[in-house]
C-alpha cells in the first residue's frame, strides 16, 4: 500500500476541498456573466473598484455588500485582476478599496469583444454550457452508471434527467433553443475567425459547402464571407433553421443528416461528431461520402483529437469528454477512434492537423 507524506496529504486535502466545490467555479463565472461584470470593467477603461461596480451594474441594495466575496472568489480563479491597496493608501481609517481588471479569459466576455478585429464574445457560449438542463442532468451521472434497469441503463443521463435528448429538449422549449443556438454561434465565430485566417488552404478548390448542423449558419457565413465564389448552405433540423429569415449569403436547408446530404463540393461538420455513437458517425460520414464527388470533394470536420501533450489542454479535452457521456451517446475520440470510423465509412485518406489549442481539423478525401 502506498504511503504518503503529511506534506503530501495536506497538500492532497487542499486539491481534494477544490475538487469538490469545482462547480461553484462555473456558477460563478455565469453570475459574472449576467451580472455584467466584464462588461462594467470594460466600460470603466479596463479598471474598476468596486463603487465604480456597484454603481455599474444592477443588484439590490442589501446584496451589495456581497460583490466584495465574489470578485475576490473570481480573482482567486483568474477571472479577473486584482490590485490590494497599500496600507499607505488609506486614509482616515477607511481601507481603500481594490481595483479590478480585465485577464485574457474575461476580456472573452466582454460583449463588444468582436470590435476592432478582436474574437467575439463567448458569453452566449458559457450561458449556453451552464444552463439547468445541463447541471440537471450531470447530476444524474452517478445514477446513471449504476443503474442497470432497462432503457435507464442505456440512455444518457441528460435523458434520465429530462426524458429526452438535448435535441428534444430545444425542440420543446423556445428560449433553451435560442440560448444554446446563440452559444454555439459565439464560439464558432471565434473558432472560424482563427481557422480562415490560418488554414483558409482547407477551401481552396472548393466552389459548394454544405454546414452539416450548422445551427444558425455563423460558421457557414463566415465562409461566404471569405470566400464569396463558394457557395454556402446550411442542413438542419427544422426547429432550428424554420425560423430563420433568409439573408442571401447563406441558404437554409431543413433535412436530417442521417438521412440525406445535398451535393456538394464539401462538407462542413464543426462539433457534429462528438455528439454521436461510433455507428451514428459512420452513418453520418457515409452519407457525407455519397454528397461529395469522387475527384476533389471533402469532408472538413472540426472537433476534439484526444490527446494533447499538454496538460490545460488535455483538461480541456477530456472534460468535454465527461460533457458527451453526460449529454450525448457520442464522445471525444483520439487518433485511432477518429481513424476507425473514417475507414468504416470508406474513406482511406485524411490529414489531421491541431488548431485552437485543444481542437482539431481534419480534411478526409473522397
Amino acid at each position: 500500500m502506498a504511503t504518503f507524506s503529511n506534506e503530501e496529504l495536506l497538500q492532497a486535502h487542499t486539491e481534494l476541498w477544490d475538487l469538490t466545490f469545482g462547480y461553484l467555479k462555473s456558477m460563478a463565472l455565469e453570475c459574472a456573466i449576467k451580472l455584467g461584470l466584464p462588461n462594467a470593467i470594460h466600460r470603466c477603461g479596463g479598471a474598476a473598484t468596486l463603487p465604480d461596480l456597484l454603481d455599474a451594474i444592477s443588484v439590490p441594495e442589501r446584496k451589495k455588500a456581497h460583490l466584495p466575496r465574489l470578485m475576490r472568489f473570481l480573482a482567486a480563479f483568474g477571472i479577473f485582476t486584482v490590485n490590494a491597496p497599500a496600507a499607505e493608501e488609506c486614509a482616515d481609517g477607511e481601507k481603500a478599496s481594490a481595483v479590478y481588471g480585465l485577464t485574457p479569459v474575461s476580456r472573452l466576455l466582454v460583449d463588444d469583444a468582436g470590435a476592432n478585429g478582436s474574437c467575439g464574445s463567448l458569453s452566449p457560449f458559457v450561458l449556453s454550457q451552464t444552463t439547468r438542463y445541463h447541471v440537471k442532468a450531470a447530476m444524474h451521472l452517478p445514477e446513471w452508471f449504476m443503474s442497470d434497469d432497462g432503457a435507464a441503463a442505456v440512455a444518457m443521463p441528460f435523458r434520465m434527467a429530462h426524458g429526452t435528448d438535448l435535441w428534444g429538449v430545444m425542440g420543446r422549449d423556445p428560449k433553451m433553443n435560442q440560448v444554446f443556438n446563440a452559444g454555439m454561434g459565439s464560439d464558432t465565430q471565434l473558432a472560424m475567425d482563427f481557422v480562415i485566417g490560418n488554414y483558409g488552404d482547407v477551401f481552396e478548390g472548393v466552389t459548394s459547402l454544405v454546414d452539416v448542423g450548422g445551427g444558425t449558419g455563423s460558421a457557414a457565413r463566415a465562409i461566404a464571407r471569405a470566400f464569396p465564389h463558394v457557395k454556402c448552405s446550411v442542413l438542419d433540423l427544422p426547429n432550428v433553421v424554420n425560423s430563420i429569415p433568409p439573408d442571401g449569403v447563406v441558404e437554409y436547408i431543413s433535412g436530417d443528416m442521417m438521412s440525406s446530404i445535398p451535393n456538394t463540393d464539401a462538407v462542413f461538420l464543426k462539433y457534429i461528431m462528438h455528439d454521436w455513437n461510433d455507428e451514428d458517425c459512420v452513418k453520418i460520414l457515409t452519407q457525407c461520402k455519397k454528397a461529395i464527388p469522387e475527384s476533389g470533394g471533402k469532408v472538413i470536420i472540426i472537433d476534439i483529437v484526444v490527446g494533447s501533450p499538454l496538460k490545460a489542454m488535455l483538461e480541456a479535452q477530456v472534460s468535454f469528454d465527461l460533457l458527451m457521456m453526460v449529454i450525448t451517446a457520442g464522445k471525444e475520440r483520439d487518433e485511432h477512434e477518429w481513424r476507425k470510423i473514417f475507414m468504416d465509412a470508406g474513406f482511406s485518406h485524411y490529414k489531421t492537423r491541431p488548431i485552437l489549442g485543444f481542437m482539431a481539423i481534419t480534411e478526409l478525401y473522397a
